[in-house]
């Protein structure tokens, strides 16, 4: 073949080879596209199987987490509070234009262990008052009243609640008043809400750190570290003497507070404490006056009234002392005149003190004006057989004719068929002098036993100047017939009788500066006595 024909069929072989190649590569490329579409699909497949796997995952979780909370609701383990205060509001009222109430707090401890250094704040709102306070101290800050525990009551012991700690408060409207209803627990300063989980982790130290509640009102006092109640028990009367469990002759004497309504702070363990302590006291009298204004008869809140009579025995006799409940007649004049709710009242005490040995009952503090012995005499028949069917032998006070002075008349006809029966003599040195002392002196010649259940050294209106003379002289007689006393009053009121300093607003603890020259004087009385 010449080189002509050679170069052309060259050309042609390569112009084949290179169409074929072409054609393998279009069929290649034909091929290959659908395995990348299907590639393609099988990735949106995966990707569609990846989410929704995801989505499984957390709607089972989600549910994993409504089943724990569900299990945990119907439970009521987890989270069941096991130590908090709460807040309650059991009486209130109108009070000239504003809203006051009572409001009740109480501190639950449903752990093994006891609560320490414990306090309570509640938000009463800056606009409100107050008034009074019990079982507590109290101090307010921008609207929050912080309540802390006073000496008795500084420990919630373990699976207890702690009750008896009250405040009254007045608001500038009864929707701020009901606006206060939560109370929230501090210990050492610290929010407080215990819940079970926290109290399991917790149980061991504790444990631990618990000790043994000390009871402080037991430490002190009249014979070898014993209060007056565990040495002398019982009293009853024997002639015209008071006598112990032991038939031993005793002599009741301490304060008598003023008016519990207008007075109300010093109704509290602290102050009989201080009393008992430093005085060297022995008995408190709790004065509750029935006609004047805000006295239980004549417009007073008688819950808020018999709350404060019931703080003031359960405070004596947690200081193991002797206490009077004392219906103070006076300005009514004729004990006739609220003898219906007198009747109802001793009911009501005497069943609610019947187990209460310390407890002693004044039922008329002081007859006057037109009252005779006859209807002083007619009113306590009547009621003494009221206590006497919840307190058999309870000693009771009977008020006299004339401010409690005309012992010598009720010793002409005196209350028969019941015994632990005494009656009452008063006296304001400056102005009653011989003419009392020998009223009192005869009713004893005739057997009438005789209770000193309200005395002072001024005069008569429980103001004026003090005659020392006097007072000495009605205290020889006290001395020379063993007659038990009752001081007035406990109060910083501005007049001679009070036994606090009108300057000092201190309820307890007093110097004795900070006294009146009434108090400083019978401060030494009541010691010496001892």
């Amino acid at each position: 073949m010449d080189d002509n024909k050679q170069k052309n069929t060259n050309k042609i072989l390569i112009a084949v080879i290179a169409i074929f190649a072409v054609v393998i590569i279009g069929l290649l490329i034909a091929l290959l596209k659908p395995d990348k579409e299907d590639k393609k699909d099988n990735d949106n497949t995966d990707t569609v199987t990846e989410e929704t796997l995801t989505d499984a995952k957390a709607g089972d979780t989600d549910a994993q987490a409504e089943d724990e909370t569900q299990e945990d609701t119907e439970e009521g383990t987890s989270n069941e509070l096991l130590c908090y205060a709460s807040v309650t509001s059991t009486n209130s009222w109108e009070n000239n234009g504003k809203y006051s109430g009572q409001l009740d707090v109480s501190i639950t401890n449903k752990t093994g262990s006891d609560i320490k250094d414990w306090s309570v704040k509640i938000d009463i709102g800056k606009d409100t008052t107050v008034d009074s306070f019990w079982n507590c101290n109290t101090s307010k800050d921008n609207g929050v009243l912080t309540l802390e525990p006073v000496e008795y009551n500084g420990v919630v012991s373990a699976n207890q609640t702690l009750k008896d700690i009250g405040i009254i408060v007045t608001a500038s409207s009864e929707s701020e008043f009901k606006k206060i209803s939560n109370a929230t627990l501090y210990v050492d300063g610290k929010e407080y809400e215990l819940t079970k989980e926290d109290s399991e982790e917790a149980t061991t130290d504790a444990k631990e750190e618990t000790t043994e509640a000390e009871d402080n009102s037991q430490k002190k006092t009249d014979d070898n570290g014993k209060t007056p109640f565990e040495v002398h028990g019982k009293l009853s009367v024997n002639g015209t003497d008071i006598v112990d469990k032991n038939g031993n002759k005793f002599q009741l004497k301490g304060p008598s507070t003023h008016g519990i309504a207008w007075f109300p702070d010093y109704v509290s363990y602290d102050t009989f404490k201080t009393f008992r302590d430093d005085w060297g006291a022995n008995m408190i009298r709790i004065a509750m006056y029935t006609h004047e204004s805000g006295g239980y008869s004549n417009g007073g809140d008688k819950e808020y009234l018999k709350g404060l009579v019931d703080e003031g025995v359960n405070a004596a006799t947690d200081l193991g002392m002797y206490v009077i409940v004392d219906w103070h007649v006076l300005q009514e004049q004729n004990p006739q005149v609220y003898k219906a709710d007198a009747l109802d009242f001793f009911n009501e005490m005497s069943e609610k003190y019947k187990d209460y040995d310390n407890v002693i009952f004044e039922i008329c503090n002081e007859p006057n004006g037109n009252a005779a012995w006859s209807d002083v005499k007619s009113y306590a028949e009547e009621v003494i057989p009221v206590i006497r069917e919840n307190c058999p032998d309870t000693i009771i006070i009977v008020g006299t004719p004339t401010w409690s002075q005309d012992v010598d008349i009720a010793a002409n006809d005196p209350i028969t068929g019941y015994d632990n029966i005494m009656y009452a003599a008063h006296f304001y040195a400056s102005t009653h002098k011989d003419a009392i002392r020998n009223k009192v002196t005869t009713a004893i010649g005739k057997g009438l036993p005789v209770f000193i259940s309200e005395c002072s050294i001024c005069d008569a209106s429980g103001n004026g100047s003090i005659d020392y003379n006097e007072a000495d002289a009605w205290f020889n007689l006290i001395d020379d017939y063993n007659l038990s006393y009752a001081v007035w009053n406990i109060s910083n009121k501005d007049e001679t009788s009070s036994l606090i300093s009108s300057s000092c607003n201190k309820t307890s603890g007093w110097t004795d500066d900070e006294l009146s020259e009434t108090g400083k004087w019978f401060k030494n009385q009541i010691k010496n006595d001892n």
